[in-house]
């Protein structure tokens, strides 16, 4: 494995923690009220201060170790515009029924940035599988709490479909993304990708 591959692996990871402690944050008072013990905001294992904290120090240290990693600027930036939707998501979509949105421009951006980052044009069929699988993924990830969220308010196009409607639709982005994966796949650039990473 090539020295770029952990840098880059450790820049996603401090964006994924942008998203998750926002989400935490967000979320505390939904979370006390449905009693979601394991969370460490609830449990009281962390504190919501120290919490909040963390997240401002974490923003510029994310958009450093993106931009000025292997990434570069275009990739760093694509990479972080994703983590703005991420975040986004748990401030205003995931109350709007243009909820996959956010789930869309955040898939696609991670591939996408990784193409950037080593000199190449991401191509639409990395760009749209992403979104569509990220589309899945939303339907997917919002069914555990689905009538939790309902009681809640809050208003994503999921929690507006309802169990099966999500189901469904999760299983028809999923399909179309493979057979569109499948369709217009190019391996030139995933051997690119290969050897500029590893």
């Amino acid at each position: 494995m090539g020295t770029k591959t952990p840098l880059v692996a450790l820049g996603v990871f401090t964006g994924q923690l942008l998203v998750g402690w926002s989400n935490d944050l967000i979320d505390y008072q939904d979370d006390l009220k449905h009693k979601r013990i394991h969370k460490p905001l609830v449990s009281g294992e962390l504190d919501s201060n120290l919490l909040r904290h963390w997240l401002i120090l974490m923003l510029p240290i994310s958009f450093l170790a993106n931009l000025a990693g292997p990434l570069g600027i275009k990739g760093g930036l694509t990479y972080m515009l994703g983590i703005l939707f991420g975040v986004a998501y748990n401030f205003y979509f995931k109350f709007s029924p243009l909820s996959p949105l956010a789930y869309a421009i955040a898939f696609a951006a991670l591939p996408a940035s990784i193409a950037l980052g080593a000199g190449i044009t991401p191509p639409i069929w990395l760009t749209i599988g992403g979104a569509i699988f990220g589309v899945s993924a939303h339907f997917v990830n919002v069914l555990k709490d689905m009538s939790e969220d309902r009681m809640s308010g809050i208003g994503g196009l999921p929690q507006r479909l309802g169990m099966k409607g999500s189901i469904i639709a999760a299983l028809i982005c999923l399909i179309a993304g493979l057979i569109f994966l499948v369709a217009t796949f190019e391996t030139p650039m995933t051997r690119t990708l290969t050897k500029f990473y590893y």
